[in-house]
């Protein structure tokens, strides 16, 4: 019997197999793929290029103005579709291909599925060496692609046209895997793009990807309850893995059952509303002082979706009662097997589930009195209005800035956050009444993720408001999606705290015997250093010179009148902040191992590395 085949360029045939990609969860079916987000070179303009622009596909292209900027819209639309839809990035070769490397890495880090399609060196060598070409001399089959593999799941380079079939097949696999999905990387040699192959028309038939829910293995389950059936002060630490699985009803109706409290991770923000009675908020190094002394007495932590990174373990001093244990839910093994602890592999929604099911029946219940639970909610959020009612002389506090905020935006809004002092006062302090409407990236926390996120985010949900919340030390690092976003009519909100530098390490220096050095934005003075005055920048001036709509706050009462005008406007808007440094909230029973030197002139350092070096000894009788 003969094949049915269609020839086409491997780009034309690339283009449309994408186009036919779905994934199908609890019955609903979705089209995986969105589009492309590009910047074209003449190592794509004419093959992945012209295959987009006469290809008839259900694509949409978005015109990236920075490689990594795109890469990180695209991470942040798949973060807010729960995984459900992504898009894909192409860059020339050389520099654009390497400015994708930070963002391929944040996605990854962040288990977020993205595409990256860059081009690469002429698999023939014809033109040896094309225009931006790296030239290794001791292996001529490198390319500056390659960096990309240490930071994706799925590598691999097509270098004749029938290749593709097999490096698509294995790219969906990795990009549908909820528990290895990240940055999936198909180097594109500039001639190959472009040549033909007759492939078979069955390779763009219409396939669905099918993300079934893994139940928990019957031997694992028994182990998990018996484990469970023994404690009676545990805490869950919800990770990202409720909300993109989407179990925050099945996460609630657990902890109310068994009466145990809810303490959340950065990613995980949100999985039950913040007036919730059983919601101790934040947990780890920014976490509330509720959930980290709930964490402190707990015998049993139960980790559900979470891949426990210093900030929520408070480099594993968090947890500190005798004999504590763990029972991580978590469908990545690698994740499941962290602090040494019982692994229930497994769905989120089918593992909570199971567990209460079997829990009920065992007429289990947690030892909490629920008035304690709420004695300890009601000093928490009493601390919370104090911080978000805090006032200066010398002026604006940026925990009152965070408060006013809070309080004015819709309560269905989106924030996106990802580096700097913000993220530690946001995950302590922000009230979220919704799921995702917590949208921070705290795997890599990258500077420069914030506007580009909050694209990314408004091209996922246009119905809702999005904000941008972005210091200015990341804001100038990376902002040029904002002219996308322009572009597109995708309308976001940038609340930019301008604190003059980067205030946050600067914190942190200081915190740990240094007098302060090289993180303020400063001008240099005459004697050379650095401690000049600070720089004036006119971020309102910026924002309106590339045509979005801009305000300055100095005041609660200024921000809170532009953040109603904003929500006004009609086109992208931002508001400057100015707030004090040093105004963001400290830590609550947390502590934080960054390395003190032991060896240094100043006593104030030596002072900090024998106090770091008591608690890192004191840890040191721990296996996990």
């Amino acid at each position: 019997m003969e094949t049915k085949t269609i020839r086409l360029t491997m780009a034309q045939a690339l283009l449309r197999y994408l186009d036919r990609q779905y994934v199908q969860m609890d019955g609903q079916e979705t089209k995986f793929f969105k589009g492309i987000m590009g910047i074209f070179g003449h190592g794509n303009v004419t093959g992945i290029g012209e295959a987009l622009e006469r290809g008839g596909l259900d694509l949409t292209f978005i015109q990236g103005k920075n490689e990594q900027g795109m890469v990180h819209a695209a991470a942040a639309f798949a973060k807010q579709t729960n995984r459900r839809e992504i898009f894909a990035c192409t860059t020339s070769i050389g520099p654009g291909a390497l400015n994708m490397v930070t963002a391929a890495a944040t996605a990854t880090v962040n288990r977020i599925p993205v595409l990256l399609l860059p081009g690469d060196n002429f698999a023939s060598r014809q033109p040896d060496p094309v225009l931006q070409q790296l030239e290794i001399g001791s292996d001529y089959t490198i390319s500056a692609n390659e960096p990309l593999k240490a930071v994706s799941k799925y590598w691999d380079r097509i270098v004749r046209p029938e290749q593709l079939m097999k490096a698509a097949a294995h790219a969906m696999r990795v990009l549908t895997d909820p528990a290895e999905t990240g940055a999936v990387t198909l180097a594109l040699p500039q001639d190959v793009q472009t040549e033909a192959y007759d492939y078979p028309l069955s390779f763009f038939e219409k396939r669905v990807h099918y993300l079934d829910r893994r139940p928990p293995a019957a031997e694992a389950l028994g182990r998990a309850v018996e484990l469970i059936r023994g404690k009676k002060k545990p805490l869950i630490v919800a990770g990202g893995g409720v909300l993109y699985g989407g179990v925050e009803s099945e996460l609630a109706a657990f902890a109310e059952a068994f009466g145990i409290p809810v303490a959340e991770t950065q990613a995980g923000k949100g999985s039950l509303p913040w007036d919730h009675p059983l919601n101790v908020g934040g947990i780890g190094v920014t976490g509330s002082l509720a959930a980290n002394l709930l964490a402190k007495d707990a015998d049993l932590v139960i980790g559900i979706g979470t891949r426990y990174s210093d900030f929520t373990t408070a480099s594993k001093s968090a947890f500190s009662s005798e004999g504590v244990e763990f029972l991580n839910v978590n469908i990545n093994a690698m994740d499941a097997v962290k602090l040494n602890g019982y692994a229930l592999i497994c769905d989120a929604r089918e593992g909570l589930q199971a567990l209460a099911k079997a829990l009920t029946q065992a007429g289990y219940a947690a030892g909490y009195p629920l008035q304690d639970i709420a004695a300890l909610k009601q000093k928490w959020d009493a601390e919370v209005d104090r911080l978000y009612a805090l006032k200066h002389e010398g002026g604006f506090v940026q925990t009152e800035a965070l408060g006013i905020i809070n309080q004015t935006i819709d309560p269905s809004a989106v924030i996106v956050c990802a580096a700097g002092s913000l993220p530690g006062d946001l995950h302590r302090l922000w009230r979220s009444a919704q799921p995702k409407t917590y949208h921070m990236e705290y795997g890599f926390s990258c500077m420069g993720y914030e506007v580009s996120g909050a694209f990314g985010a408004a091209l996922a949900e246009p119905e809702r408001d999005v904000y941008a919340i972005v210091g200015d030390g990341s804001y100038l690092m990376l902002h040029s999606e904002l002219v996308t976003s322009l572009q597109e009519g995708r309308k976001i909100t940038v609340l930019l705290f301008n604190n003059h530098g980067y205030q946050c390490i600067h914190n942190l220096q200081r915190e740990h015997g240094s007098d302060g050095f090289g993180n303020e934005f400063r001008y240099r003075s005459e004697n050379g250093a650095l401690s000049g005055d600070y720089m004036p920048i006119d971020f309102t001036a910026q924002a309106l010179s590339l045509g979005a709509a801009a305000y300055k706050a100095a005041s609660a009462e200024a921000l809170q009148e532009a953040l109603l005008l904003a929500k006004q406007e009609r086109v992208s808007t931002l508001i400057e902040i100015p707030v004090l440094p040093g105004t963001n909230s400290q830590g609550y029973e947390s502590w934080w191992n960054v390395g003190v030197p032991e060896v240094s002139p100043s006593e104030k350092v030596t002072a900090a590395h024998a106090k770091m070096k008591q608690k890192t000894d004191a840890l040191k009788s721990r296996d996990w």
